[in-house]
């Protein structure tokens, strides 16, 4: 089905030079100008928690369920804890905001922040949109650490956090989709960096109830603090992409509520002048409008969000998937395991994307952001779990074995894109037959999402590392009624 976004936006090539101001233009009165920029911080300082649809509660209850989650298992990494002890010998002792997996531990609101993302993508394993980002994973820790900031006797409700959860999500949809060049698996800046900053920074100003100004200058001044390249990729600096956008977002919005300025035309596209263009070339953006009549038509209403069942790079899940199918095929027609005497040869068919090819991965991270690793540990085990990327299970002889029998081939009609790409293995047994199998969509995909029982199943083995099952269950319980919710300190107290 074509969404309403979809009918009523034209393609970005078509826009090109709309919404685009000349040098000289700023230079006389920019504030006469009918900014991007100046649309988006209205639309933030005005939404309110009646825009939200039941459809968008629904399904930001569960973004919030799986970003709890996957942070909770985080904070076991060792990425994470090498996060946490330098915020704890550099910085001052803070008595603030709480940290995932530390009972006992708190910290200031951006530390928190900062660390809380870092848990959420330390095993990549955090909820991806298309455009592709990773949404809730640079909000929510921002988020949730500005309201253990905020007083007791203030703290804001249940709809209100939900409300700036959303605009948080919304402005990185929102920017993502004003680029073609977003819409492929990216090469140049990873973009929770870029967009989950400005989300961050929204979102956090929604909660604090700036003015449209600050809000617009919330946004500028986080666009100076975003931005990290993709050569860091498939390494443990990769989850400080995360963390560092939840705490720049969250500064950003501080420092707006303080009165900092920056630049009132940061979202537009100035020519000979650089500002959020920077980061994607064919950036032609449009204002954010709020009908006061109308309402408000969230992309989260559009689009459902992705949800990994294992914890890789998105790309691993179309190979994982249609090397599971293989799996079974060879088991139930075999023995019953699958040895890798019996197979000859591996073709995988797949995007060409660089930094997701990596035929003998060396670090966990690296097996996150390897075709043949996923392929080969699937078609081995017939699953992709957590337990697959420890030292033990990288290491067994038999998954060497395969990873030396492994091609990659990149046809034409597979773009590197998370929205039409596919993921095909053909495996050449020994005695010469041929298996072959292809994955379109795998399950948990925005196209085929999980369902509840699938994600909080997923949630209860993710948060069961850390949490009681008494509490597991209370998390749950809080974080689908948390619409309801009078006061907020209810789901904080949860977390700490």
């Amino acid at each position: 089905m074509i969404s309403t976004l979809q009918k009523t936006m034209r393609p970005v090539s078509s826009l090109r030079g709309l919404h685009r101001l000349s040098v000289e233009a700023v230079n006389m009165n920019p504030a006469s100008e009918k900014t991007v920029t100046a649309s988006f911080g209205k639309f933030i300082s005005d939404i309110t928690p009646q825009h939200l649809s039941p459809v968008v509660l629904h399904r930001s209850k569960r973004m919030v369920l799986d970003s709890i989650g996957v942070g909770l298992i985080g904070s076991t990494t060792d990425v994470f804890e090498l996060a946490l002890q330098h915020c704890k010998l550099m910085y001052a002792a803070d008595h603030i905001s709480s940290v995932y997996g530390r009972r006992a531990t708190k910290l200031s609101p951006t530390l928190a922040a900062f660390v809380n993302g870092v848990a959420t993508h330390s095993m990549d394993f955090d909820d991806t949109w298309h455009p592709c980002t990773h949404p809730s994973g640079t909000v929510l820790p921002a988020v949730l650490s500005l309201m253990d900031m905020m007083p007791a006797h203030s703290k804001p409700t249940g709809l209100d956090f939900l409300l700036a959860f959303n605009v948080g999500i919304e402005i990185q949809g929102r920017l993502m989709r004003f680029s073609n060049e977003a819409n492929n698996i990216p090469k140049r800046f990873h973009p929770p960096t870029v967009v989950g900053t400005i989300g961050s920074a929204a979102a956090c100003a929604r909660l604090l109830s700036l003015n449209p100004s600050q809000c617009s200058h919330a946004l500028a001044i986080a666009a100076s603090l975003a931005g990290a390249p993709m050569a860091n990729a498939a390494t443990q600096c990769k989850p400080l992409h995360i963390g560092n956008a939840s705490r720049f977002g969250l500064e950003a919005a501080l420092l707006a509520s303080q009165g900092l300025e920056a630049s009132p035309l940061v979202l537009d596209a100035v020519m000979g002048v650089a500002g959020f263009d920077a980061f994607y070339e064919d950036y032609v953006p449009q204002p954010l409008e709020l009908s006061q009549n109308d309402g408000h038509v969230f992309l989260l209403e559009e689009q459902e969000m992705g949800f990994k069942r294992f914890p890789a790079h998105l790309g691993m899940h179309w190979v994982a998937d249609a090397a599971t199918s293989v799996h079974k095929l060879l088991v139930e027609h075999g023995s019953g395991n699958i040895s890798p005497a019996e197979i000859k040869d591996i073709l995988l068919s797949v995007p060409k994307s660089k930094y997701i090819n990596r035929p003998f991965p060396d670090s966990e991270h690296e097996a996150r952001h390897s075709f043949q690793f996923n392929a080969c540990t699937a078609l081995l085990d017939g699953e992709v779990t957590v337990q697959s990327f420890t030292p033990a299970a990288m290491r067994r002889p038999d998954l060497l074995s395969l990873l030396s029998r492994v091609r990659l081939q990149h046809p034409q009609d597979n773009p590197a894109s998370f929205n039409l790409m596919y993921g095909e293995i053909q495996v050449t047994l020994a005695g010469g037959d041929v298996v072959k199998r292809r994955c379109d969509t795998f399950y948990g995909h925005w196209r085929n999402p999980l369902t509840n029982e699938s994600l909080r199943k997923k949630f209860r083995s993710n948060a069961g590392v850390v949490l009681s099952s008494e509490g597991v269950e209370r998390l749950i319980d809080v974080v689908e009624n948390v619409d309801r919710i009078g006061d907020i300190g209810a789901l904080l107290s949860q977390l700490q």
